[in-house]
């Protein structure tokens, strides 16, 4: 997961969320950018990143996006949609 707050903000989170993966602090923005998740042309006081979900394949390819994420059910989303990529289970 990648996150426009800061270290410590994202350490915060995870540590409230019990997250179990990885999170990036990119508070410079750089690597949101490059995925294209804030808009270009916004002003840097809003710049946030939009909630999608990229599936990277093995290759290091992006396999698919999901753009239109739900906070309410992206886990099961992730689950289905990697279901349906024939991504084996763990």
């Amino acid at each position: 997961m990648v996150s426009v707050d800061t270290f410590a903000d994202n350490k915060a989170f995870a540590e409230k969320e019990h997250a179990d993966f990885p999170l990036l602090a990119n508070p410079d923005k750089t690597v949101a950018m490059k995925y294209g998740v804030i808009a270009p042309d916004a002003p840097p006081e809003r710049q946030f990143a939009r909630r999608w979900t990229f599936y990277i394949d093995p290759t290091g390819k992006i396999a698919a996006i999901d753009k239109t994420v739900k906070p309410a059910s992206s886990g099961q989303d992730i689950v289905t949609h990697l279901q349906e990529l024939k991504v084996p289970e763990r």
